[in-house]
């Protein structure tokens, strides 16, 4: 099985958009970046997606490889699998960890999301996110927090594992 990201962290992001990614990310991303090896740095692809989208999600080569079989195995000329290729081979860039544990996050990608001084990375399984951090809590943070807020104070999350209840 993968291995998967856990965590948050924020870091700084400096004036050419260079921004340090977790260590335990990097040991993630190299886990999974099949031609990785020791001298070498690990591969990853930033989705940046549609004007909804106010956050850049990180896929591991693993990950990303998964994403591309579920769209190679649509009809070609479907308009799902056009959706699917315009969001995620398109609206999408490949890139690489440097040396020293830093990708490059250009302009285009700061500015769709507003990212300036800092930015917020949190784990989401084999992907991560990377946001402006005023707008996780604003928008993400807020919701999960509502959405737990209408449960019975007792409740256990873990039951959700459970699947749908009835």
């Amino acid at each position: 099985m993968a291995r998967r990201f856990r965590g948050e962290s924020h870091h700084k992001v400096d004036t050419k958009g260079r921004v340090s990614i977790p260590a335990h990310f990097r040991r993630v991303l190299e886990a999974s970046d099949p031609s990785w090896e020791p001298d070498r740095t690990p591969e990853l692809v930033i989705v940046y997606g549609d004007h909804r989208r106010k956050f850049l999600e990180c896929y591991t080569m693993e990950a990303i490889a998964e994403v591309d079989d579920k769209i190679d195995a649509l009809p070609r000329g479907s308009r799902e699998r056009k959706v699917l290729q315009q969001l995620f081979h398109g609206q999408s860039l490949p890139t690489n960890v440097d040396e020293t544990g830093r990708i490059v996050l250009p302009a285009k990608l700061r500015a769709k999301i507003g990212l300036d001084g800092e930015a917020f990375f949190i784990a989401a399984g084999d992907t991560f996110q990377i946001w402006k951090p005023e707008t996780y809590e604003a928008e993400e943070l807020s919701k999960t927090e509502a959405f737990l807020d209408e449960l019975p104070e007792d409740f256990d999350p873990l039951s959700f594992l459970d699947g749908p209840q009835e």
